[in-house]
């Protein structure tokens, strides 16, 4: 007898959390606490899991949650977020997986949702679903004393300010400064209520207690807040007796330039500072470069990060704008998926339409949810041989009208 996959019932939640625990391979004691805090803000009904017909034990979950995404042009797109995905060593390859996948897609079609998001764990999974990889993502690790900056000077704030604020400060300005932020950055997505409460200590889990951090704000010269920098630094001094402390930066959102700058070069002249992590950033941050040696910061992580599934096609590529105008007709592969079908994108006006027309790209609906928020190539997808080009030149127009100036970039795991 086969799993039963269900959304899961309050009273199951626990042997839920285990679950996912043990697929995501830790074991930290889960209290009442942490069980009541996850039931108040679990909506059960997008919670599956599967139970072993023996056992009756929960052997896989997967849960879901609104999103909305920004896409290029500042729209703000409702998707359904996949998190918690986890089998049971013990019951791999029972196609558990791929029953929960297909109840939330046809959860999310009726629920109106364009498409669907995730941050993978292990790359070779989601595409079977027709995920693609949407945005990636760089780390880098600032050598302070190599960078060039003066430290003897003050770090320049480009006519504004930095002010360090104490959490209840950070809890008033940063969901306001975020949603400013959304709306310029096609692939970054919401942050609730609860993300503030996780990220500023109101809650926390038993499991993994909040540190108190720093939060740096930058002000212009009319008060208005433009960045935030929430970051810590450890206590490590050489047998000199010398500091020798890093910084890792946990948030920095700027919504101009300026304080963008003003952030990375406040952040790199805090004495007693030598390195600076600088966390998740898009590949084209202004990190490096803000430096008077972009050699100084070296890259620690360099990946894929948010991915893309497309539900539907009409609707998703309808609600984005594009780099120039043109005419393409998508040939789209979703084997028995929702998005299978020919379309026609008017990149001048926006419009997209079911048609009969030649295609001139034929593509896979996880390549289209890769080349979506325009962090992917076209031309070099066909290179590799997952977008057959029908019509010369289909691919590089593919890539003038869906490229955008500046990376996608989504600062959130989820």
């Amino acid at each position: 007898m086969s799993a039963d996959v269900r959304p899961i019932a309050e009273s199951e939640l626990r042997d839920w959390v285990r679950a996912v625990h043990t697929g995501f391979l830790v074991n930290p004691p889960v209290t009442e606490a942490d069980i009541a805090q996850r039931a108040k803000y679990s909506d059960f009904s997008r919670m599956q899991g599967a139970f072993d017909p023996d056992s009756g034990r929960c052997v896989a979950t997967l849960r879901s949650f609104p999103q909305e995404l920004t896409v290029p042009g500042g729209a703000a797109v409702h998707a359904t977020a996949v998190s918690n995905v986890a089998v049971l060593p013990t019951h791999r390859r029972q196609g558990l997986l791929t029953r929960m996948m297909a109840a939330e897609f046809a959860a999310a079609e009726a629920r109106g949702d364009a498409l669907a998001t995730l941050i993978a764990a292990e790359y070779p999974i989601y595409g079977r679903f027709g995920f693609g990889p949407a945005t990636s993502l760089v780390e880098w690790e600032i050598d302070v004393p190599r960078s060039g900056l003066d430290r003897r000077l003050p770090a320049p704030v480009d006519g504004g300010r930095i002010d360090l604020v104490d959490v209840e400060e950070l809890r008033r300005v940063g969901p306001g400064l975020h949603e400013r932020l959304r709306a310029l950055t096609p692939g970054a997505v919401s942050r609730d209520e609860r993300w503030w409460s996780l990220a500023t200590g109101l809650e926390a889990w038993s499991y993994r207690p909040y540190k108190d951090n720093f939060h740096a704000v930058y002000r212009t010269a009319d008060g208005e807040v433009a960045g935030l920098a929430v970051y810590n630094a450890d206590d490590h001094w050489t047998d000199a007796k010398l500091p020798q402390n890093t910084v890792q930066v946990k948030d920095l959102l700027a919504v101009t330039p300026q304080a963008e700058r003003a952030l990375w070069r406040f952040l790199c002249s805090i004495d007693w500072v030598v390195k600076v992590r600088t966390g998740y950033r898009a590949p084209d941050d202004l990190a490096p470069q803000v430096l008077p040696d972009p050699r100084s910061a070296r890259v620690v992580t360099s990946s894929d990060f948010l991915w893309v599934r497309i539900l539907d096609v009409v609707r998703a590529l309808g609600a984005r704008t594009y780099e120039v105008p043109g005419v393409l007709v998508l040939e789209v592969a979703d084997d028995d998926g929702p998005a299978a079908g020919r379309y026609r994108l008017d990149a001048g006006t926006g419009a997209c339409e079911r048609t009969e027309e030649a295609a001139d790209l034929r593509l896979g609906v996880a390549e289209l949810g890769s080349l979506y928020l325009g962090g992917a190539s076209a031309v070099r997808l066909a290179a590799l041989g997952r977008v057959v080009q029908e019509r010369p030149g289909a691919a590089a127009l593919a890539d003038a009208v869906f490229r955008t100036a500046r990376s996608p970039w989504c600062p959130d795991i989820f």
